[in-house]
Parts: C-alpha cells; sequence; structure tokens
C-alpha cells in the first residue's frame, strides 16, 4: 500500500510491551511482504495467531485443462453460469497461467469458516451484489463497481447483504503483489498527480469490531496448491489494533478517472493494478477522442507479447458486436484483433463512450479451463467478416 493506515489500538512503540486490561500481554505479529523487507503491517491479538488445536487437509487444488487444438481467439459467455455455493467454493475457473488464475462466482452461501489465501494477492470485482469483506484488519464494506484488493495471508470472508444478487470476478495473483502500477507513485509511495487516482479513492477498513468469542473456528488456508483446515479455540479475527501499510483496501471504478486525447489512446492509459507479470485496466464511461479526423474505437492491433482478457461489465462496447453482459474476449498472442466490420463507420463523430469493462493483460499465454469449453462462442473468431 501506498500509505500508513491505523485502526483500533496500537502501543506507542513496536515490539514493547502491550497488556491486556487483565494484565496479560497482547501478542504482536508481523504480518509483511517479501521477509522483513517488503511492506507489512503490525497487528495485536488477544490470543497468539499460532494457538491452533487441529489440521486437516481439505483438498487439492485442481485446474482442469481445455487443450487447444487451435490458436485462435475466445468469446466466453458467463451471463448465465449456475449461481450457488459460497465465495470460494462457488466460484468457477475459466483462465489460468504460472502468474495468475481468473474466475467467476455467483454465490447463493454464506461463509461459514475463514479463508486465507497464504500463496496469492485476490482481487474481487463487485460486478453485483453488496455486503462487507470482514478481515482481521476490519470490516471493508463493498457495493457494485468495488475492486476488493486483499493482500495473500490476510484471513478473511465475505458477508452479503441480505439476499442480494451476488456476482463477482476474480483475479488470483502468484508470486507478487496486486499493487498501483510503479509509474504512478513517487519514490515514498505517494500517488503522483498524474495518476487516474489518488488515495483519496482508497477505502482501507474503518471499523474493527471487538471478538472474543471462544469455541470451535475454521479457517481454510491455501498454500502449495492444497487447502488445509485450520482450527482455532478462539474467533480468528481476534485483533484490538494494528497499523502499518500492508491490508486490504477497496476502490470504486466509477473513481477511475479516465485519461483522454485528441486521438484514440491506447491501453495502457487504462491500468488501474499491476500484479506478477500481468496488468488490470478499467475502460469506464468517457469523452472519446477530440480531434477532427479521429476514429474514438481502438485500432488493429497485435498481442506479440501478451495475451488480452476483456470481462464486459456493462454499457455498449463500441468495438465489438454480439458481446452480452458478463462476457469474456481472450485475444491470444500472435495475432491481431480489432474493431468489428461496421463499427469504426458508426463511431465516426461520437463524442462519449458509456462502456465500463475490466482488462487482464498477462505476458505469459493463458490457458482455458475445461469449464469454460461448454461456454465458449465457437464462431466468434469469424465475427471479422463482413
Amino acid at each position: 500500500m501506498p500509505f500508513y493506515s491505523r485502526l483500533g489500538n496500537v502501543p506507542h512503540k513496536r515490539h514493547t510491551q502491550f497488556r491486556k486490561p487483565d494484565g496479560g500481554l497482547y501478542a504482536e505479529e508481523l504480518f509483511g511482504e517479501e521477509g522483513f523487507s517488503g511492506v507489512c503491517s503490525l497487528l495485536y491479538h488477544q490470543y497468539p495467531p499460532t494457538r491452533v488445536s487441529r489440521i486437516e487437509r481439505h483438498s487439492a487444488v485442481c485446474r482442469e485443462e481445455w487443450s487447444q487444438e487451435t490458436h485462435r481467439h475466445h468469446h466466453v459467455r458467463t451471463k448465465d453460469i449456475a449461481s450457488g455455493g459460497d465465495p470460494i467454493e462457488g466460484r468457477e475457473l475459466l483462465f489460468y497461467n504460472s502468474d495468475c488464475a481468473m474466475s467467476v462466482v455467483r454465490p447463493t452461501e454464506q461463509m461459514e469458516y475463514f479463508y486465507r489465501n497464504s500463496q496469492g494477492d485476490e482481487l474481487l470485482f463487485i460486478h453485483e451484489g453488496k455486503g462487507a469483506l470482514e478481515t482481521t484488519f476490519g470490516l471493508l464494506p463493498y457495493g457494485e463497481g468495488d475492486y476488493l484488493v486483499i493482500p495473500r495471508g490476510t484471513t478473511w470472508r465475505v458477508i452479503p447483504e441480505g439476499d442480494t444478487p451476488q456476482r463477482m470476478l476474480v483475479v488470483e495473483a502468484f508470486g507478487g503483489a496486486i499493487q498501483p502500477p510503479k509509474r504512478y507513485r513517487n519514490e515514498f509511495g505517494q500517488l503522483l498527480e498524474h495518476s487516474p487516482y489518488c488515495e483519496r479513492d482508497l477505502r482501507a477498513p474503518l471499523e474493527l469490531p471487538l471478538h472474543e468469542e471462544r469455541g470451535e473456528f475454521e479457517v481454510r488456508v491455501k498454500v502449495n496448491d492444497e487447502v488445509m483446515r485450520y482450527f482455532f479455540d478462539f474467533h480468528p479475527l481476534d485483533v484490538v489494533g494494528w497499523d502499518g501499510y500492508l491490508y486490504p483496501y477497496a476502490f470504486n471504478i466509477s473513481d477511475f478517472e479516465p485519461i483522454t486525447g485528441r486521438v484514440h489512446q491506447p491501453p495502457p492509459v487504462h491500468q488501474t493494478f499491476e500484479g506478477p507479470n500481468f496488468v488490470v485496466c478499467s475502460f469506464c464511461p468517457r469523452k472519446l477522442d477530440y480531434h477532427p479526423l479521429s476514429i474514438p474505437v481502438p485500432y488493429n492491433h497485435s498481442n506479440i507479447d501478451s495475451d488480452e482478457l476483456i470481462y464486459y461489465v456493462s454499457g455498449n462496447f463500441g468495438s465489438r458486436r454480439g458481446i452480452d453482459v458478463s462476457s469474456f474476449t481472450l485475444h491470444p498472442r500472435g495475432i491481431p484483433h480489432g474493431p468489428h466490420p461496421g463499427t469504426v463507420e458508426k463511431s465516426l463523430g461520437a463524442d462519449r463512450t458509456d462502456e465500463l469493462a475490466v482488462m487482464v493483460d498477462t505476458f505469459r499465454p493463458l490457458k482455458l479451463a475445461a469449464a469454460a469449453e461448454s461456454l465458449d462462442d465457437a464462431n466468434y473468431p469469424y465475427s471479422w467478416l463482413d
């Protein structure tokens, strides 16, 4: 994170005695990345976080590939994907490689356990629904259009609000953090004036409920492509205070300030986050190019070094035909893509667009998961024919 935050009670000096009302000591935990060299926070627990009462193996992480006989573009429709499960167990994996994985989920069940992904950061994009992300760092309310950035190792669960339908896009990162792009930050981590968002747009947890419950609580820990069940005799969100630079936060896509120009701007101007060998971009409603001879839709381009995955949220994506809400298009490396026939002429003279989409560009090839096969539009590669 680019700025310092603090919530709850913490001692005046780090690594010093911090006592409970009954005279006992709170348990201090350093929560950090890259050993002792990266960003970190200090958390103060009522019970030692090492106090586990039982451990069981839950399952192995299974990524079944849909092997491709032809190298081609894909259109994967998920609008009518089955709802069910909770925000973890209900996920449908669709695309992945050694750096990241993309899933969708339409959960209908509550999480009766807590979750900790210890092998990757997670980015949840809330397409539909509202509720709260309950974490060791406190409560983080969410609503439609929110990105929820969850550092690896955070213990959390999703609490949907009432019977609100939920739909989420999940981006899981391996081997590195999901964070604001380096070119948006100065040497101190502050977001720069030319950044399309600033610290005021980032929402950290603001409420840290006191959990003193005892009993048996389950935390499912994902690590080394295995999921373990850890059981504790105290509530796992027993933190009374924390401070530092590493914590979950929310950013709403509507707070992204699009960068525009006289002629069409390339996708990097829409970059919102960077991850290990991938970037996340937000295509938001915006004013279009204002040169008198401008062509508002993207020009044809070849992905020589990256795979381009776009998730369509709402509005009318001007360069595409026949793409529905909640669809993905995958344009893999090595072959060009661009506007569909007729869309260039149709766009001339337009002064704004209402499109809303999330793009993930990866710099290693993406594999398609088995679940993508039944959702794939096999005719999409030929949709550029007149």
